[in-house]
């Protein structure tokens, strides 16, 4: 299948925080107002208006904010910056295949702990108890082991859907695996009528050149800031 991205949906992307906590998952914004936050059990991200910065100090809940922009974020009085992280935000708008793979499970509600371990110990991303609520992750367990996962994200328009948390334990790294859940998400995507897109750390060379023999192409460079006290 494949799909074009009316350019409405493709401006969008420059804020994905802010346009899917004002969209798609609006339900999962506890900001309001200049200042949109997404539910700290799923995440620590959160946008902000133009010239509204300084409103994200209210809603630091007690630990850092992670803002995905076009350009780093100046930190407002009251906080400071703890990092800035170049990204690469990629798109997958061509042709993508079905995927039938019998060794991938759905992960759910009882992989939760097992999921958390993992992306805790390989940090594909900020990971908080209820990431995996985000939409679809799926597996491959190796001897009963949680091996591998991939999943989903931002939604910052209907036809837009962020491939996440993807992450392998290093002894068993080198098999394809990552290879195959990314397949197995974008398929997923694809068949809802949705356009895979994702963010990578401008420095993972082995990743981005991963997502683009699966279809991903570069679109624009994005930075994340990541705000905490300013103690």
């Amino acid at each position: 299948m494949s799909i074009v991205v009316p350019m409405s949906d493709a401006d969008v992307l420059d804020r994905p925080v802010w346009h899917s906590l004002g969209g798609p998952q609006s339900a999962l914004d506890v900001g309001g107002g200049n200042v949109r936050r997404l539910d700290p059990a799923y995440g620590p991200f959160a946008a902000a208006a133009p010239d509204a910065e300084q409103g994200l100090c209210n809603h630091l809940h007690g630990g850092e904010i992670w803002l995905v922009e076009p350009s780093a974020v100046s930190a407002p009085k009251g906080l400071r910056v703890l990092k800035e992280a170049p990204l690469l935000q990629m798109i997958a708008d061509g042709e993508i295949g079905s995927c039938i793979d019998p060794d991938i499970v759905a992960l759910g509600a009882g992989d939760a702990a097992e999921m958390a371990q993992l992306a805790m110990a390989t940090e594909p991303g900020p990971w908080a108890s209820q990431t995996w609520r985000y939409g679809q992750f799926y597996g491959i367990r190796v001897n009963g082991r949680l091996a591998a996962m991939a999943g989903e994200r931002m939604r910052p328009a209907s036809h837009l859907a962020e491939l996440s948390g993807v992450c392998t334990w290093p002894e068993f790294r080198g098999r394809g695996l990552a290879a195959r859940l990314i397949c197995k998400v974008m398929a997923g995507m694809t068949a809802r009528g949705e356009v895979p897109y994702l963010h990578s750390y401008a420095s993972n060379a082995s990743a981005i050149r991963l997502y683009e023999s699966l279809g991903f192409r570069s679109r624009r460079e994005m930075v994340a800031t990541l705000l905490g006290p300013d103690e």
